[in-house]
């Protein structure tokens, strides 16, 4: 399960970002995981309670903010939206599709006390 070293990841920059501002403590994090990065949310729920004990998050609320895939297509030229690698255009149903968004996983903010 590669989400156990995703939220490890997570939790140290949480507590990177936290102990920067003098906090003793954090209550919330708030992530965005693109819909293309094969991130499981409840997986990474599960190992962000796992990896966070004993540090400033432990106990924190993880909210996951889902982004959705987006792509270009270079038979139609428009921008579009696919759920999974692969996809055609749902437009013109062409495959020349780049991927522009979506594979991210990114800390969004905080909050701390």
């Amino acid at each position: 399960m590669h989400e156990m070293a995703l939220a490890e990841s997570v939790v140290s920059i949480a507590e990177r970002e936290a102990r920067r501002a003098g906090a003793e403590r954090i209550t919330s994090v708030r992530l965005e995981i693109g819909a293309l990065s094969h991130v499981v949310p409840e997986a990474m729920r599960f190992a962000f309670s796992a990896v966070s004990r004993g540090s400033l998050a432990e106990g924190a609320r993880l909210d996951i903010l889902r982004v959705p895939g987006r792509a270009w297509c270079h038979d139609c030229g428009r921008e579009i939206e696919i759920s999974a690698l692969g996809d055609a255009c749902p437009a013109c149903g062409g495959y020349s599709v780049q991927v522009t968004g979506g594979q991210e996983m990114r800390v969004k903010d905080l909050e701390v006390a």
